[in-house]
């Protein structure tokens, strides 16, 4: 480990200086020679670092993400290509390349890290053994050693001995109590941490193989921070507990306020937006525009919560616009198709026009429809003629039979209908 740190040791004259400067600030308020002093110095070592370290842990949700839409794409390459390695790698560079996503980026707040945490070790390490290291002069040195938290000095380590223990001014006990206790707490909140990514912030529609390595670390890290734990000095152990619980806090936001679309948490998010979204009528902040911006513009690619939330706006007599903003409008009717889709019923559900006797004699609405306008034609010229056919008797007729004001022939013949044919029987 001291050729690890001492590989770092260009960076240790600034992590020194910051932990000075902070140690000045915080010894006018609890004494230069506490623990409280040098403890809280390497908490606000941490808090600064990971301020610093807030782009790249943007940048590293962001490749997450992207590595697991593309996973369904990756599957696919594995089978293709399952005997021919070389093939596949150069396939899986090439869908980087195109997709614009670096596996790499998710590690790169760990690896921005690493400089610092080297650096601190290295420091702590000059002050177990009594030397002056970057700014930490003689005087600085003393003032360290004689910090205690909770009665253990905060260059001492869970495996030094008894001897080396009592050169720091504590006992064993106290030390490999508070060692074993930190270990446990960094253990417990890295694996939380990454049990509320995999329950919470994944896309339960793919299962793909990140899914299981995701969860083979989630075991993984947490026994690999307790094996390494007790070799870590008191003091990079704050540091290291620090930084998990900054971690989980930082995600627990992330988690809650831009979950992973798919995911637990997107349905618990989508729920909370829409109590919110109906009771005011309106999107209040820009995260809240940007997450509805995002569902709009999905289309028919929206996921079941997505769906739900768009239809929950709906019956609330709301509509989401292009630009993520909420207004009223008209509530159109909610229809589901087979396939999910939700779609908007804009005309309602006519009955067919019932027909009538001639177009159903003619066989169907076409030429029902010239029927009539046949039947129109024939009809106009009669109304035109000056003396129809139809009203002057029939030769051999008898008078009376037109008695009425009608002919034979115009009670049984329908006006601008085909002929009745006769019925044999009546010959």
């Amino acid at each position: 480990m001291d050729t690890i740190a001492s590989l770092f040791s260009f960076i240790t004259t600034p992590v020194s200086w910051v932990i000075v400067q902070f140690h000045s600030v915080y010894g006018k308020i609890f004494g230069p020679d506490t623990g409280w002093a040098w403890g809280l110095s390497i908490v606000s070592l941490v808090i600064l670092i990971r301020i610093c370290l807030i782009p790249l842990f943007v940048k590293q949700i962001k490749a997450t993400r992207a590595m697991q839409t593309l996973q369904p794409e990756m599957k696919k390459i594995q089978e293709r290509y399952k005997n021919d390695k070389q093939r596949q790698s150069e396939e899986m560079m090439k869908l980087y390349k195109e997709s614009g996503t670096n596996p790499l980026s998710s590690c790169l707040p760990i690896l921005a890290q690493s400089p610092f945490f080297f650096a601190l070790y290295h420091v702590l390490n000059g002050i177990a053994t009594g030397t002056t290291i970057g700014v930490i002069n003689e005087s600085l040195l003393a003032s360290a050693r004689k910090a205690h938290i909770f009665g253990a000095p905060l260059a001492a380590k869970f495996t030094d001995g008894s001897s080396k223990v009592e050169a720091l001014g504590a006992s064993l006990t106290d030390v490999r109590v508070v060692t074993a206790v930190m270990i446990v707490l960094m253990s417990a909140s890295q694996f939380y941490t990454q049990r509320q990514l995999m329950t919470k912030n994944v896309d339960t529609t793919v299962k793909t193989p990140f899914m299981q390595q995701q969860k083979m670390m989630m075991y993984v890290f947490p026994v690999m921070f307790a094996v390494f734990g007790i070799n870590f000095p008191v003091g990079v152990l704050v540091y290291w507990l620090t930084t998990n619980v900054w971690t989980m806090g930082q995600q627990m936001y992330v988690i809650r306020n831009n979950p992973t679309p798919g995911s637990k948490a997107q349905a618990a998010y989508l729920e909370r937006l829409t109590k919110h979204v109906t009771h005011h009528g309106k999107t209040r902040r820009r995260s809240e525009k940007t997450i509805i911006k995002a569902i709009v513009a999905k289309g028919r690619d929206r996921n079941e919560f997505e769906r739900k939330f768009i239809n929950a706006l709906t019956k609330s007599g709301l509509v989401a616009q292009t630009d993520g903003t909420v207004v009223k409008g008209e509530a159109p009717a909610v229809e589901q198709t087979e396939d999910g889709v939700t779609t908007a019923a804009t005309a309602k559900r006519q009955q067919p026009k019932r027909q009538t006797k001639a177009q159903r004699q003619s066989g169907g609405p076409k030429a029902a429809d010239d029927a009539t306008s046949d039947s129109a034609e024939k009809t106009t010229s009669l109304e035109k003629s000056d003396e129809p056919q139809d009203a002057k008797p029939a030769a051999g007729q008898s008078p009376k039979a037109g008695s009425n004001g009608r002919s034979r022939a115009q009670s049984g013949q329908r006006k601008g209908g085909p002929q009745r044919p006769k019925s044999p029987s009546k010959k």
